[in-house]
């Protein structure tokens, strides 16, 4: 094109191309664009001609020029480039390559300003064809972050990749997408509340973040103490008023979790729509009852399995393999509350001595017996350095002892009003002849169980291990001589790692059972609908989506910083433009699912408010340089360097 067909100037064109680009990036855009466009005509300072060439259209987006602060402030504008939602929902985010924003007035000169300059912050997302909704949600916090003057970078990064670097290297990554997912024993908020948080799970387990806050951690202990429900609930409340004031997660929203199943294959009245996690749950896998001569259960994940190890979990689809092959002395019951499972009973004699009663005539799947010097060994194993990831969960425990040969005793250190929730319904009962062995070796080498993986897992589960092929498929067959012995034959869940592969499956009949979906659910629901067969349930769960800043790197340790990120992020978007309303507002790490506990008066950040998120920083002190970028405040300078 030459300069004279269009009165076009190159800041407009680049303007355009880079909406151009952004058009393109988006989901399944790229190839909508290819089959609707043809030729491309920009416009100037807009997206009209690229829309009108693209036929409007369900994935028309608008660019809106910069605006400078001033203008933005005064239009009562968020500063977020406008957006089209159509019929279908999708949304448009600014332009990936945007200049740094506009400044608040504070612009900085002085001999100082270069090294005060923050470094280019690297923001970890899962690939767009496995986890669609991270991605987008990612691209579009990054966009609003880019307003503040932060130079900042999206980064797909495989899950196995991805929860290493997170996991294992706590001082090697700025920001990550992240989720929760919904587990049985999450149903009570304790797990969350403390391990999420307290500072003692800070170095190697769940609060990767590296949040520390004394206050929060005096709040965490004492929900755990106190044994009256309204009491307690008051203190639930407290911590989250805390995280909501410190921001170490940024949340987007509580996603309904959509999975749909195949009702000429299963009775649909044997799927259990468990309260907060939906119908993948361990009831449907032990109670779903074939109609015909497919007895298999094909289910599929779209992030391959890391490990199978009752020690450690690494991964969402990895926890609820272990709930099947490995038992619990109780199990969290469709109605959300702990029932007796392994234990015959579980009796209180005080508010810190319970005795577990052992069902008799157990056994592991190599068919020696399950004793009680098995449960001890279960409980006793995870106290010391060798599993971090469960240590938390038998920390309140001051002893374990068999009484008999069919009794344990739990003597705790203080009342739990949890213990149920988050110690009997979650340990894994493992079998000491197999285990004892492997971590003095473990010991010896100076590493732990999270690190080891067996051949052939041995439990005592409804469900005993067959085969894993890595990246492809896992078979578990039923446990036939089992207490509770399962109705299908065996479970086979294959890695499936697209969004639309896994749905065809379904659909062919390759799977029968659609148990991890994180793509659009409007469109499963449309593409569902056809078949009478195909049945869909959505559900609240208590896990969450957010975004994960580590405060161990600067300066995402400093809460201004958070709070202005939080600011500046538009939960509304996430959950009516990439959720399609499949999805409630996040606020908390209690999910709104647990109506009883969840504080309904934290403070909303709901929307995008760009001019309030700079104004947080420049009342910390940072500064703007003259090309916009933001400045750590006077006497702070940038140490680190961009993790790539």
């Amino acid at each position: 094109m030459n300069k004279g067909d269009d009165d076009v100037s190159d800041k407009q064109l680049g303007d355009a191309s880079r909406g151009l680009a952004t058009y393109l990036a988006g989901p399944q855009s790229r190839r909508q664009f290819l089959r609707r466009a043809g030729t491309v005509v920009v416009a100037t300072g807009a997206f009209s001609s690229l829309l009108a060439a693209c036929g409007g259209g369900s994935d028309a987006v608008e660019e809106q020029l910069p605006t400078s602060s001033a203008s933005t402030a005064a239009s009562g504008s968020s500063g977020l480039a406008s957006t089209t939602t159509s019929s279908t929902g999708s949304t448009g985010t600014p332009a990936a390559g945007a200049s740094p924003a506009a400044n608040v007035g504070n612009v900085a000169t002085g001999p100082d300003v270069a090294e005060r300059r923050i470094r280019k912050l690297i923001a970890l997302t899962e690939p767009q064809a496995n986890v669609p909704q991270e991605y987008e949600t990612s691209n579009l916090m990054v966009n609003l972050w880019k307003q503040l003057g932060i130079d900042v970078e999206m980064k797909v990064i495989p899950w196995e990749q991805m929860s290493d670097v997170v996991w294992y290297n706590r001082d090697k990554w700025d920001i990550t997408a992240w989720q929760m997912v919904g587990r049985p024993e999450r149903l009570d908020p304790d797990e969350f509340l403390y391990n999420l948080f307290h500072s003692s799970t800070a170095e190697k387990g769940y609060n990767f973040v590296g949040y520390i806050n004394q206050d929060y951690d005096d709040v965490a202990v004492a929900q755990r103490a106190e044994m009256d429900r309204d009491k307690r609930k008051a203190l639930v409340y407290k911590a989250q008023e805390i995280i909501n004031n410190d921001q170490p997660f940024l949340f987007t929203v509580y996603p309904k979790a959509s999975y749909a199943f195949n009702s000429a294959v299963w009775d649909e009245s044997t799927v259990v729509d468990a309260r907060g996690l939906g119908i993948k749950n361990s009831w449907t896998f032990f109670d779903a009852v074939p109609k015909g001569n497919q007895k298999d259960m094909i289910l599929n994940t779209l992030s391959p399995v890391t490990a199978i190890n009752p020690l450690y979990i690494s991964g969402g689809t990895d926890s609820w393999i272990t709930e099947l092959i490995w038992d619990r002395l109780m199990r969290i019951d469709k109605d959300g509350l702990p029932k007796p499972w392994a234990a015959e009973k579980v009796e209180w004699s005080s508010d810190t001595v319970v005795v577990c009663t052992l069902k008799q005539g157990m056994k592991w799947h190599d068919g020696q017996p399950v004793t009680v010097d098995d449960v001890v060994f279960s409980f006793t194993a995870p106290q010391g350095d060798m599993s971090p990831m469960y240590k938390p969960f038998v920390s309140g425990i001051a002893e374990v002892k068999a009484l008999d040969d069919s009794r344990v005793q739990f003597t705790l250190k203080a009342p739990n009003a949890a213990f149920e929730t988050s110690g009997l319904s979650k340990l894994n009962l493992i079998p000491k002849h197999v285990w004892e062995p492997v971590l003095k070796d473990l010991q010896a080498k100076g590493t732990n169980a999270e690190k080891y993986q067996e051949d052939k897992p041995l439990g005592s589960g409804p469900f005993k291990f067959v085969n894993w092929k890595r990246s492809e498929e896992i078979v578990l067959e039923a446990n036939p001589d089992h207490f509770h012995a399962p109705k299908m034959g065996r479970w086979i869940l294959r890695d499936v790692p697209n969004v639309a592969a896994a749905v065809g499956g379904l659909q062919s009949g390759e799977l029968n059972f659609l148990s991890d979906y994180t793509g659009d659910q409007q469109l499963l629901e449309q593409q569902l609908s056809g078949n009478k067969d195909m049945k869909m349930v959505s559900t609240t769960v208590v896990g969450f989506r957010f975004n994960a800043p580590n405060e161990r790197r600067a300066p995402m340790g400093d809460r201004a910083f958070r709070l202005a990120l939080a600011t500046a992020a538009d939960q509304t978007q996430v959950q009516t433009n990439i959720f399609k309303g499949f999805a409630e507002l996040a606020d908390s790490h209690v999910s709104k699912a647990l109506e009883f506990w969840h504080d309904p008066n934290l403070k909303d950040y709901s929307k995008s408010d760009i001019p309030g998120a700079k104004q947080i920083l420049a009342d910390a002190g940072y500064e703007w340089d003259a090309e916009g970028h933001l400045l750590y405040p006077k006497g702070q300078k940038e140490t680190l360097k961009p993790e790539t």
